[in-house]
């Protein structure tokens, strides 16, 4: 979880777009995080994906939209959404999940769909 502390804008160059400069802390670790995006684009910071294995030290693996997989994220700290995941994929459900992504971090952050059996 992201705390932004910092919003500032540069001018428009020449043949350039004015850019966003975002500082922000992590509030578990207190580890400060930059980023900077052009100010005309939009950011995309949800992505979801279907849940399709669990790992015994807590990685899951993900169905990305090209149909490769995304090993790379642990499940989330909330106790209830993490009991909503576990046991929608125990179930034998097709549990989607929603990704949260900023500042170079991703999170998984809510369950979108459990989906059917």
């Amino acid at each position: 979880m992201l705390k932004v502390v910092e919003v500032s804008t540069s001018k428009t160059g020449k043949h350039d777009h004015a850019k966003c400069h975002f500082v922000a802390i992590d509030i578990f670790t207190s580890k400060k995080l930059e980023d900077i995006v052009p100010s005309s684009h939009n950011c995309d910071v949800c992505s979801d994906y279907q849940l399709i294995d669990i790992s015994e030290d807590g990685y899951v693996s993900l169905l990305t939209d090209n149909g490769s997989t995304k090993d790379d994220l642990k499940l989330p700290t909330d106790d209830t959404l993490l009991q909503q995941i576990k046991s929608g994929f125990e179930d034998g459900k097709d549990p989607v999940v929603s990704v949260m992504s900023a500042m170079g971090e991703e999170q998984i952050n809510a369950l979108k769909d459990i989906g059917p059996k």
